[in-house]
């Protein structure tokens, strides 16, 4: 159909994946990079002993949550991280709220993700290597119950 100019027409572009924020049980920490949002069922495969087709039946059962890795350059005086990580005692780290959020071009929330009952499985200080010339990253890993998207 032609365009008459009375209407006007807007592209839509994919979002752009560097622009988020990640929030802690509503408290912002900026990080580098948020990868591992990741959700798998695991299937079940049955076959009744008097069936008559000779394969299985598959089934969706217990859904398996990936670890959240959080990356972001290390600063001077800056132990949040590692505060976290120190405050867990055999099973009894008061577990967060986690967001992480898409932003658009105006900074506005797009999308977000919240996982549910995480809390820090692994920590990972810098590498350090005489002759680069790269930021300090440290790393946390998160473990967590639950992967739940919203917009």
């Amino acid at each position: 159909m032609p365009d008459d100019g009375s209407s006007q027409s807007q592209t839509i572009w994919p979002l752009v994946k560097f622009s988020f924020q990640v929030k802690w049980d509503d408290k912002e920490l900026v990080f580098q990079e948020v990868t591992g949002l990741s959700s798998e069922t695991q299937v079940i495969e049955y076959r009744g002993g008097n069936s008559k087709v000779y394969s299985t039946v598959k089934m969706p059962g217990i859904q398996k949550f990936g670890n959240v890795t959080l990356k972001k350059g290390t600063f001077k005086g800056d132990k949040d991280l590692w505060t976290n990580y120190n405050a867990i005692k055999m099973n009894t780290f008061k577990r967060a709220t986690i967001t992480i959020s898409l932003l658009d071009e105006t900074n506005a929330v797009v999308m977000t993700w919240t996982l549910t009952n995480a809390f820090p499985a692994k920590i990972t200080v810098t590498d350090m290597k005489s002759d680069a010339n790269e930021v300090a990253v440290e790393t946390m890993e998160l473990a967590h119950e639950g992967l739940k998207l919203s917009s």
